[in-house]
C-alpha cells in the first residue's frame, strides 16, 4: 500500500522543510486513485526566501516549463481581436483550446492539468457592455469539454449538457460560442460537463470581465487574482491553494506597488472541494464591489468571503510603504499556498 502524501503531512514537515536528517531532499510517495499515472515525486528544499522568512512555502516551480506565470497573468488582459460589425457593434473575437498539460505546481510535483490554452485560469476575456462575443471553442484534449460563461446569453450558448451542441464539445471538435456582453461587471466561465467538479478542478475556469459602457473610475493598477485549490491525489480534497495557478508565488514574488497608487483587484473564487474561500489584506482596508455590477461599494473592509464562483472587485491604497501580506484568512489555505506579499514602494 503506497503512503498517502496530506496537505497535513505537508504542514506538520514545515512546508518546505521537508527535509531528511541530511537536510537535502525528501522522497513522497502520493497516493493517486486508479485513473492516473502518477510516479514518485522528489520534493527539493528551497533556498531560504527573501521576503519569506519564517513562512511556510517553497521554491519557485519551472514557469517556462508551464507555459504561463502568474506575475503575467495578474495584469494579462485579453481584449480579442475587435472590428465592427455592419450595425456598428463591437466585435471581440477569441480562440479557446483545450490542452491535456501537466503542470509543475510545486518543486517536484506535476499537476495532471486539463486547461484552457494550457494555463491555468485560462485566459483574462475581456471586454464592453454591449460588444458582440465570438469565441472558437477547440476541444484539443482527450476528453468532451465545453465553456460556460456567468451572464446573460440564450440557452443554445449556455456549454450545458443537453441545452445545444456547444454544451458538450467532443475531442477533435469545435463549436462557436456567440452572445452580446452582458451585464456588465466581473463573471467567469468554466467547463460544465459532468463530473463537473472534476473538470472544474483540473484547472478549466477563467475571469470574464465585463467594462460598463463608461468605463471605471481610472486607477493606478489593475491586476485579476483567481482562488483555486489543487487536488493532487484526486480525493476531492485540496492539497495545495492557490492565486493564479501556482502556490506560494506572490509570497516568493511580491507584488509591488507605491504608496498612494489605487489598486483594483479583480477576485474571483472557483475552489472546489470546500465551501469557502477569502481575501484578507494586511494593514489597510478595501472598497468592495460585488460582482461588480454596481460602481457603488458595499461595504469597507479587509477581509471578504466567498463561495465557488462568487467574485468581486477590491480598490485600495496604501499610505505607508513595506512589506504588507495578503492571504487566505483560512490558517491552512494560507499555509499551503494561498499566500502573498504587497511590497509598498515609497
Amino acid at each position: 500500500m503506497k503512503n498517502k502524501f496530506s496537505r497535513r503531512d505537508f504542514l506538520k514537515l514545515g512546508g518546505a522543510g521537508l527535509l531528511t536528517a541530511a537536510g537535502t531532499v525528501a522522497l513522497t510517495n502520493i497516493n493517486t486513485n486508479k485513473n492516473t499515472n502518477h510516479k514518485n515525486h522528489l520534493i527539493q528544499t528551497p533556498a531560504p526566501m527573501e521576503h519569506g522568512e519564517g513562512l511556510p512555502g517553497t521554491g519557485d516551480v519551472n514557469h517556462e516549463r508551464n507555459g504561463f506565470n502568474p506575475g503575467d497573468t495578474l495584469y494579462d488582459f485579453d481584449y480579442g481581436v475587435t472590428s465592427t460589425l455592419p450595425n456598428g457593434q463591437t466585435l471581440r473575437e477569441y480562440e479557446i483550446v483545450t490542452v491535456n498539460k501537466n503542470i509543475e505546481v510545486v518543486p517536484g510535483i506535476d499537476f495532471p492539468a486539463w486547461t484552457y490554452n494550457g494555463r491555468i485560469p485560462g485566459p483574462t476575456i475581456r471586454a464592453t457592455e454591449g460588444d458582440h462575443i465570438r469565441i472558437r471553442f477547440v476541444n484539443g484534449s482527450d476528453h468532451p469539454h465545453s465553456m460556460h460563461f456567468h451572464g446573460v446569453h440564450v440557452g443554445a450558448m449556455d456549454g450545458v449538457p443537453g441545452t445545444g451542441t456547444g454544451g458538450m464539445v467532443n475531442p477533435g471538435e469545435e463549436f462557436i460560442y456567440e452572445f452580446d456582453a452582458e451585464p456588465f461587471g466581473l463573471h467567469l466561465y468554466h467547463c460544465h460537463v459532468f463530473p463537473l467538479a472534476r473538470h472544474i478542478a483540473k484547472g478549466l475556469y477563467g475571469a470574464f470581465i465585463i467594462d460598463p459602457k463608461g468605463g471605471r473610475p481610472p486607477v493606478d493598477k489593475e491586476m485579476l487574482m483567481v482562488m483555486h485549490g489543487i487536488d493532487i491525489d484526486f480525493d476531492d480534497a485540496n492539497d495545495f491553494y492557490a492565486v493564479n495557478g501556482i502556490p506560494f508565488y506572490y509570497q516568493n514574488h511580491p507584488i509591488q506597488i507605491k504608496v498612494g497608487e489605487t489598486v483594483r483587484i479583480y477576485l474571483v473564487n472557483i475552489l472546489e472541494f470546500d465551501l469557502l474561500n477569502s481575501f484578507h489584506l494586511h494593514a489597510n482596508f478595501f472598497h468592495y464591489y460585488p460582482t461588480g455590477t454596481s460602481l457603488t461599494p458595499s461595504e469597507f473592509t479587509d477581509t471578504v468571503i466567498q463561495g465557488q464562483a462568487q467574485r468581486g472587485i477590491l480598490e485600495f491604497s496604501y499610505k505607508y510603504p513595506g512589506m504588507y501580506m495578503f492571504h487566505a484568512h483560512v490558517t491552512e489555505f494560507a499555509e499551503l499556498g494561498w499566500n502573498g506579499m504587497f511590497e509598498v514602494l515609497p
